[in-house]
């Protein structure tokens, strides 16, 4: 079963005044790179977050965000009423002294000084808060995975008719390949005997026809392809993360495809080889995106 990189998850969980956000996507990538924003509140727990994320999702380039929303919007932030006071006294001596005016507005002119306004309370963390944090976190992969599970299924019925059209495309091949041989013998002795007053030895030219005809023959690397192509549909049929072993395999298909081309030396089988690899090139070009 093939999953895609490709994936998206959110999910939104609340606990008391507050609403915990989850969002996360991926694309692919060769390793493991992945990216967080997380709240200082759950800093303390983002080694536990990467494992989680990097346990369920094995591979690709991840962005996660964890953020919280206050719902409770009433609670203000206290001010430090000593401190305006000392302030205010402070401004006025400079005042008198210096002889320069009062400010017009003590309210603005105070609430602007270093610590006149500051969060008395330190945020800590509960282990309630956290198991609703981490069902979230698990809820948004959940989302991710079953999308990469339906991009997936879409990898996999482009990949099924890919190796279909390549297996269809040898069979294509087999026709030209019979009747190249008698083809070839035609045209050297053709050849030979266009040349005046030249004798040759039927038995050697027989001999050297074998020697020529084995080195063109394709049969070797059909039977190879044909393996490898059933070997790809074994893999996606497998339960497990293949991505990685399909491109190998894709890799091996284009080894044979390859030399199949150099020994065709026919218009019609060189058109063919053609079409299987552009074929074999939509294969690897989407199985990038298999995990």
């Amino acid at each position: 079963m093939i999953q895609s990189m490709t994936g998206y998850g959110k999910a939104v969980a609340t606990f008391q005044d507050k609403k915990i956000h989850v969002e996360i996507k991926s694309l692919n990538s060769k390793t493991t790179d992945l990216s967080t924003r997380i709240a200082p509140i759950y800093r303390d727990r983002e080694m536990e977050i990467r494992q989680i994320v990097t346990n369920s999702l094995k591979r690709g380039k991840i962005d996660l965000s964890l953020w919280v929303e206050k719902e409770n919007t009433t609670s203000a932030t206290p001010i430090n009423a000593a401190l305006v006071e000392n302030y205010y006294h402070q401004i006025k001596d400079i005042a008198a002294k210096a002889g320069i005016p009062e400010p017009s507005d003590w309210f603005a002119t105070l609430l602007r000084l270093p610590d006149v306004t500051l969060k008395t309370d330190v945020e800590e963390l509960t282990d309630e808060e956290w198991a609703v944090a981490r069902q979230t976190l698990l809820t948004a992969l959940g989302e991710l995975n079953a999308f990469r599970r339906q991009e997936g299924a879409a990898l996999e019925k482009k990949f099924t008719e890919k190796v279909d059209n390549i297996e269809r495309l040898l069979h294509e091949l087999e026709p030209f390949e019979k009747s190249r041989v008698p083809k070839i013998r035609e045209t050297i002795v053709k050849e030979l005997e266009e040349i005046p007053n030249v004798d040759y030895d039927k038995n050697r030219l027989e001999q050297e026809l074998i020697y020529y005809i084995e080195k063109l023959d394709i049969s070797e690397e059909k039977q190879r392809l044909a393996n490898h192509l059933k070997y790809f549909r074994e893999t996606m049929a497998e339960n497990k993360p293949n991505g990685k072993k399909l491109g190998f395999i894709a890799q091996e298909m284009g080894r044979e495809i390859n030399t199949t081309g150099s020994k065709s030396n026919q218009a019609e089988m060189q058109n063919i080889v053609v079409k299987m690899k552009d074929e074999l090139e939509q294969i690897k070009e989407q199985v990038l995106n298999a995990l």
